[in-house]
């Protein structure tokens, strides 16, 4: 991946902690890159915690004062994603990996899609990427496809509110925090084609719903459906189905199984190292991103429809 990346002509844009995942990565993969940071504490932070030094004063400094890259990874806050990836794709940068959920609305999404134009920008949602995932995707091919799937988007909000984002974050938190899960399952069990969703409930600060619940088919031909309630204990789960396997994702990291005929429910043996050493998937979707060979992840045109998906499950349409 080193020979594909000549020194320094990666930029890192943010310092934050999921910079710093990044970091640990380009690290690992003996990669050249310069951090381009903001904030003095991230900063501060980010130097503390990598020994790499931060180039400060945001992308627009970055861009008005150096050759840009031909390659970004843009790991900033959630509602400085698209004004940051549109900065660098004006600015001529080729290839982007934008953290997800890429914008907080469909409108930000098409913004970035307007000026990608012959640039390839994917979104990092990096569960995809999970040691768990590639091996339900190599059964889930063995057995000839997804029959039907579940999954839970609950989130605990009722216990702890996302206070470390900003409003404008909290209030799109369907889009920014559980559209990890959703699109994990709709990765491995198509795309929903007919489907009927329901919402209720209000948060002081998610005023649109506080519970989810919706059924339909997927373009696959699966059958799925799923809930959550933000006012109540839970968590993110998936159950995909196969016609000789139920594969269990809860947690999302650990690959459990069923097979037809039986009630056990063991572990499936996978190799989780670097899902435990590094962030989990970061490691494998950085590196196929790097490589420029990554048909497993969601690109922009992907999300720019999917988030339409994510917008009426959440009640913002």
């Amino acid at each position: 991946v080193s020979a594909i990346v000549p020194d320094q002509n990666l930029w890192l844009v943010g310092a934050g902690p999921m910079a710093r995942a990044y970091a640990a990565v380009l690290d690992d993969l003996e990669v050249g890159y310069t951090v381009v940071g903001r904030g003095a504490a991230s900063a501060a932070a980010f130097e503390a915690a990598t020994g790499r030094s931060v180039r400060m004063g945001g992308i627009e400094d970055a861009v008005s004062a150096a050759d840009v890259p031909s390659i970004a990874i843009v790991a900033v806050d959630v509602d400085q994603l698209a004004v940051t990836a549109c900065s660098l794709l004006d600015a001529g940068v080729e290839r982007l990996l934008l953290e997800k959920p890429g914008g907080l609305g469909w409108d930000e999404l098409t913004a970035i899609h307007d000026r990608a134009g012959r640039s390839r920008v994917t979104i990092a949602y990096n569960r995809r990427h999970y040691a768990s995932t590639l091996e339900a995707r190599r059964l889930i091919e063995q057995d000839g496809g997804v029959v039907s799937f579940a999954f839970e988007v609950t989130e605990w909000p009722h216990a702890v509110e996302p206070v470390q984002v900003s409003p404008a974050v909290r209030s799109r938190w369907f889009l920014a925090q559980s559209s990890h899960v959703v699109d994990l399952a709709f990765h491995l069990g198509g795309r929903p084609v007919d489907w009927r969703c329901y919402h209720g409930g209000s948060l002081s600060w998610h005023v649109e719903s506080a519970r989810f619940a919706g059924a339909g088919l997927t373009d696959a031909g699966a059958t799925f459906g799923y809930h959550g309630d933000w006012e109540g204990p839970g968590r993110w789960g998936l159950d995909v189905v196969t016609r000789n396997h139920r594969l269990i994702f809860q947690p999302l990291e650990e690959l459990r199984i069923m097979d037809l005929g039986s009630l056990d429910v063991t572990v499936v043996d996978v190799d989780y190292r670097l899902d435990q050493e590094f962030k989990p998937g970061v490691h494998a979707q950085t590196r196929s991103f790097l490589a420029g060979e990554d048909p497993i992840s969601c690109s922009l045109d992907e999300q720019v429809e999917n988030v339409i998906v994510y917008e009426t499950m959440a009640g913002y349409r």
